[in-house]
């Protein structure tokens, strides 16, 4: 049903009362008024009044534009196209219309706006107002888009005691008429028309404040949020239980093998040391590329010879090969680039691409399936961009919709925000992973049990070589080689040690020992600088 009522109407029968709202009074009985009102499809009321003043005296109308219909309930009116002509005047200010006529006869002409709202059933107009002035006659007619327009109450007379109107009719073109005479102040006239429904279109312009907007906390909004923090509490349930500490674990790992008379190391699984620092504290960062470059070293690749006190070269020994991983290809060419056999440490500085050696890194333990790259894009990134995308969509949506839940879309666009955020709280390593840093953890416990004496002379070398790059990735290279400070070099048949030259008259590792963590913090810092560029 779209219903006209009351004061909300402001002027569906403005002219019939002359008088439509307490505000209004004449000091002079024996006004006529004259009203054509016309309802159009577009649901615009446009009134022409004509207001005849007799001589001494003078009519007043003021119509408030904002009507409170309830306790939190206000109907807000608009009218434009306002004009008088003759003996009178009309103006729009403070949210009231207002029309005064001075003796003589004037007319006025005006639009009223956001009559109309939605219900069922009709379209009712239903005017009530209070006569505070004595009225000679009324004329008004009343027409609208619908020639089915009818009469359903029409009544007049002093408070207690109101009579039917006689003078109130329908023609069969759909116009309405209402002529009376003899009007008194005081008197309360009650007129209802009723059109079928959807006649014109609804404008109205309520305003409930209590009645929930886009952004109310409604049944749905609040479900919504109700979903949302339970998803937020299984995802930290899921990072906790994820992130959950191994146990301390005292499990020691003998590292040390024997073949026959002779005893060398093997790591956990054929670990490299790389893969080994990345397992224990879940970075890819210098140390572990300093360990690489001594593994290589280790291993025959490469050649290491102190330069003085604060430099060192590198040689080509071996070139890369199928034995490489693509990390260690990576190490090797930053190194010893293509072309060039021999390079001294200071001439690589700011010439390493330490991020395409870490990334590589990382590239190959993920295709070991020992680590997760959380930093790039994975099924979290995309499950939390397609949520806030549809977040936003779904608040627009319902924001402009008839069932105003726009925080719904917000809930929605918040559960994507914490999609994006989860890989940051979750562990880099797989259950693999953890497996193989226990594993790690223990051989490391094993290293710290190993007494030199244990191993054959002939093998101690060997064996304290091979191990280095692991201690080194676990920043424990200074302690494994005070372990070994009273190795002899030389106990294999050969001077100093096998892979690093310049201490190759010495018997002990003493030297070696002191010289070793510059050469570590120097390739460290060939490595950090670089990333740093």
């Amino acid at each position: 049903m779209q219903i006209f009522r009351g004061a909300a109407l402001v002027a569906l029968l403005l002219a019939v009362a002359g008088v439509a709202a307490p505000a209004a009074w004449a000091q002079t009985a024996g006004v006529d008024i004259t009203a054509e009102i016309n309802l159009g499809d577009d649901g615009l009321l446009r009134v022409t009044e004509t207001v005849k003043v007799p001589e001494g005296g003078e009519f007043r109308q003021v119509l408030p534009l904002r009507v409170q219909t309830g306790a939190a309930v206000q109907r807000k009116f608009e009218v434009t196209e306002v004009s008088a002509e003759g003996d009178g005047e009309a103006n729009v200010a403070n949210d009231q219309f207002t029309i005064a006529a001075r003796p003589g006869s004037a007319t006025f002409k005006y639009t009223v706006h956001n009559t109309v709202s939605d219900a069922s059933g009709a379209q009712v107009f239903q005017w009530t107002g209070v006569l505070n002035t004595d009225v000679a006659s009324i004329d008004a007619t009343v027409s609208s888009p619908s020639f089915r327009m009818g009469v359903t109450k029409c009544t007049i007379g002093p408070p207690g005691n109101p009579q039917n109107c006689a003078d109130i009719h329908v023609e069969p073109d759909g116009f309405a008429h209402l002529e009376k005479t003899d009007l008194h102040k005081g008197d309360i006239l009650d007129v209802t028309l009723q059109l079928p429904p959807n006649t014109v279109k609804a404008n109205a312009d309520v305003r409930d404040d209590n009645a929930p907007n886009a952004f109310s906390l409604t049944g749905p909004v609040l479900a919504a949020f109700g979903v949302l923090l339970a998803a937020l509490a299984a995802a930290a349930g899921y990072v906790l239980w994820a992130r959950r500490s191994a146990p301390a674990g005292s499990e020691v790992l003998d590292p040390l093998v024997h073949a026959g008379d002779h005893v060398e190391f093997a790591s956990p699984d054929a670990m490299l040391p790389s893969t080994a620092g990345l397992l224990l504290d879940g970075h890819a960062d210098v140390p572990d590329m300093a360990a690489t470059v001594v593994d290589l070293a280790v291993r025959n690749y490469l050649w290491v010879s102190a330069v003085g006190d604060s430099d060192w070269r590198f040689s080509r020994v071996n070139p890369p090969d199928a034995q490489l991983t693509g990390y260690e290809r990576a190490v090797y060419a930053a190194l010893l680039p293509e072309g060039t056999d021999s390079v001294l440490l200071s001439e690589r500085g700011g010439r390493v691409d330490a991020k395409a050696v870490r990334a590589a890194l990382i590239d190959d333990a993920v295709a070991a399936g020992v680590f997760v790259d959380r930093t790039r894009r994975g099924i979290e990134f995309w499950l939390g961009a397609g949520l806030i995308a549809l977040g936003v969509i779904a608040a627009v949506v319902l924001a402009v919709g008839p069932q105003r839940h726009a925080l719904v879309g917000a809930a929605i666009a918040l559960g994507g925000v914490a999609a994006l955020l989860l890989p940051r709280y979750l562990p880099s390593r797989t259950a693999l992973g953890r497996d193989l840093t226990g594993q790690v953890q223990a051989m490391l416990r094993g290293l710290d049990a190993i007494a030199p004496q244990r191993i054959p002379a002939g093998d101690q070398e060997l064996v304290f070589s091979r191990a280095l790059p692991f201690l080194v990735a676990a920043r424990r290279g200074d302690q494994w080689v005070r372990t070994f400070r009273d190795l002899d070099p030389t106990a294999d048949g050969s001077p100093g040690l096998y892979w690093f030259g310049g201490f190759e008259d010495d018997r002990r590792l003493h030297r070696f020992g002191a010289h070793f963590p510059y050469f570590i913090t120097a390739v460290e810092g060939l490595f950090r600088t670089a990333d740093q560029r």
